[in-house]
């Protein structure tokens, strides 16, 4: 008989191992000798803790499913509670039971990050539907668009929920993205038409802008210009396509009008430049008439700078009132040396002013006479009262002798 301190064969041929329960048979060996037999059952034995040692570390060190640890680990533990190797059996199952304990724990982790990731990926895709449906109210077309976007790409990201959760919150994100793009959809449909109105006007204004580009009537179409100017800004945008080229007839349509206008203004304005400096010289020519010594000389070379000057035409708008002043002083003066005269060499005029001279002296004469009368009498009060009377008499005569004396009496 031969035996080791795990094991030993009888006389039969019958090998043991010792365990904590008793000796267990492993097998029988008739081949060769004892030692051999308990040799050949010790290498059993250390293939059970090389491949123990082995599902160790796979536990420890990579992602083996609990379920696929579980299965090998009941595999190994057959092999073990079979008794066919002779070694520390019970160390075998301790360490079994330790890696059970272990791929148990590793279960409960794994289940417990499941559930935190599972939680925050909740937390993650509520937020995303929050912001969805906040973002389906927004105007910022272009922003809004891309921020969608991107939160489908976020959503893609986040780990899948319970299939009911996760259908109620997509329903959500979808409905969110659905309304954003129903709105967006209806604002540049909406944007579309105006744009359409927008083209009709503005061709219709185009039309009459290149019409009126070769009218000479400068003033109204100038201010029709500025109407339809007005009326362009507020018929807003056309497409795109559409603009540049209305926008460029209608600009060229008023270039070619008042380009032509600033010809024609340019040409008159040097006309009226020479025409003011013309004018000048005739008001300096008519200035030197006064003052007026011979009327009829004066009343001569006067109408003959007048036919001259109105023969030259207009002058700058501005200089008007100047140049034109200058000419009437002169008329003026004429038209006042006339009326002297005439009130001078008029028979009428001339008997008129004597009778009224001579009706004024006498009744001067007769003031003078009553006062004296009354301060003879003593009547100083009647007398201060006629001599205010005669004070007006007085001022009237003088008046009338200055009158008389333009008729040169």
């Amino acid at each position: 008989m031969s035996s080791d301190p795990w094991g030993r064969v009888d006389e039969t041929g019958t090998v043991y191992v010792r365990t904590a329960d008793g000796e267990q048979v492993v097998g029988s060996w008739q081949a060769g000798s004892p030692e051999e037999a308990l040799a050949y059952f010790e290498r059993k034995y250390e293939g059970l803790v090389v491949e123990i040692g082995l599902l160790e570390r796979r536990v420890q060190t990579t992602d083996l499913s609990a379920k696929d640890a579980q299965t090998a680990i009941d595999h190994l533990r057959e092999q073990v509670e079979a008794h066919h190797a002779v070694g520390d059996l019970d160390a075998l199952r301790e360490r079994l039971d330790k890696l059970v304990k272990t791929v148990e724990s590793r279960r409960e982790e794994r289940k417990a990050q499941r559930a935190k990731q599972s939680d925050e990926a909740r937390h993650a895709k509520e937020a995303l539907v929050v912001e969805a449906e906040e973002l389906a109210q927004s105007d910022q077309w272009r922003a809004a668009g891309e921020r969608l976007r991107a939160l489908v790409d976020t959503w893609k990201g986040l780990p899948r929920l319970d299939r009911k959760s996760d259908d109620e919150l997509w329903h959500r994100f979808s409905h969110a993205r659905s309304a954003f793009s129903k709105r967006r959809k209806a604002h540049f449909a909406q944007l579309d038409a105006q744009r359409e109105d927008a083209r009709k006007t503005k061709e219709r204004l185009v039309a009459e802008a290149e019409a009126l580009s070769d009218s000479t009537d400068w003033g109204p179409t100038a201010a029709r210009y500025r109407d339809l100017m007005s009326e362009w800004k507020a018929a807003g945008r056309a497409q795109r396509e559409h603009e540049d080229d209305l926008w460029n007839r209608f600009r060229g349509a008023q270039d070619v009008f008042f380009a032509a206008r600033s010809s024609v203004f340019a040409e008159r304005d040097a006309e009226q430049a020479e025409n003011l400096k013309l004018k000048e010289e005739l008001a300096e020519e008519a200035e030197k008439l006064l003052p007026i010594t011979d009327l009829k000389a004066a009343r001569a070379a006067f109408r003959s700078i007048n036919e001259r000057w109105e023969a030259i035409g207009h002058v700058p708008r501005d200089s008007r009132p100047r140049i034109e002043g200058r000419m009437h002083a002169v008329d003026r003066a004429i038209q006042e040396a006339e009326e002297t005269e005439w009130r001078r060499t008029n028979p009428e005029a001339r008997a008129r002013a004597e009778g009224l001279t001579g009706q004024l002296q006498a009744a001067v004469d007769k003031l003078q006479g009553q006062i004296e009368q009354a301060r003879a009498q003593g009547n100083n009060a009647k007398a201060d009262k006629l001599e205010r009377e005669l004070e007006g008499r007085q001022a009237l005569l003088d008046q009338a002798l200055k009158g008389l004396q333009e008729f040169g009496g």
